[in-house]
């Protein structure tokens, strides 16, 4: 009876094990299988698309790339491109776009295909034209970014807007001032002048 159980119990572990080792591979997580452009490579020739592609099918459940993002950074800091990116079975894209010569960094994050999110980025050379103006911060998708030539022209606008608010408290609290001191004025006098009963 005990070697039936025993025996059984054996079984019974060798079944998950066998359970557990096939899911195994269906949770890994994606991997980097190409991009364009390539680790270290050098351009001459920009691209119609940035992309990234990996071993597995992306998960995008929501269809609109949510939790995706390429991102091409200069030296500087500077981002490029309108942080569009478009999923495609096991890659994505997003259209090229890119500043001066020099070294260039390709921020990439999917969602893989067990649901996690996963991150890299590596360096390339551009040695091009330059094809846009780069902006201080991470463009979002369909919301215009502040380009680094225009940051100042908005500081100063948005100063002119401090000012002039600023004017017209100032006016605003001033003629509430008078009026408030005739009104006071004219209850006093009003009393003063008000027949005293007998």
């Amino acid at each position: 009876m005990m070697r039936t159980r025993l025996g059984g119990g054996l079984v019974v572990v060798a079944a998950l094990g066998l359970v557990l080792g096939a899911a195994a591979p269906a949770s890994a997580h994606n991997y980097l299988v190409s991009s364009t452009p390539a680790e270290n490579e050098t351009l001459t020739e920009l691209p119609e698309e940035f992309a990234i592609t990996t071993n597995d099918a992306l998960l995008d459940l929501s269809g609109t790339g949510s939790g995706f993002a390429l991102q091409v950074i200069d030296a500087e800091g500077l981002y490029y491109g309108d942080g569009c990116v478009e999923v495609e079975g096991a890659s994505v894209y997003t259209p090229a776009a890119i500043g001066g010569p020099g070294e260039y960094t390709l921020a990439w994050q999917v969602v893989s295909a067990d649901g996690h999110t996963i991150s890299d980025e590596f360096t390339f050379e551009w040695a091009g034209e330059a094809t846009a103006e780069g902006t201080t911060s991470a463009p979002t998708c369909g919301e215009a970014a502040v380009s680094e030539s225009a940051a100042p022209e908005a500081d100063a606008s948005a100063g002119a807007q401090d000012e002039t608010l600023s004017t017209i408290l100032w006016i605003g609290g001033a003629i509430l001032l008078v009026a408030a001191a005739i009104v006071v004025t004219l209850v006093i006098l009003g009393r003063r002048s008000a027949p005293e009963e007998s």
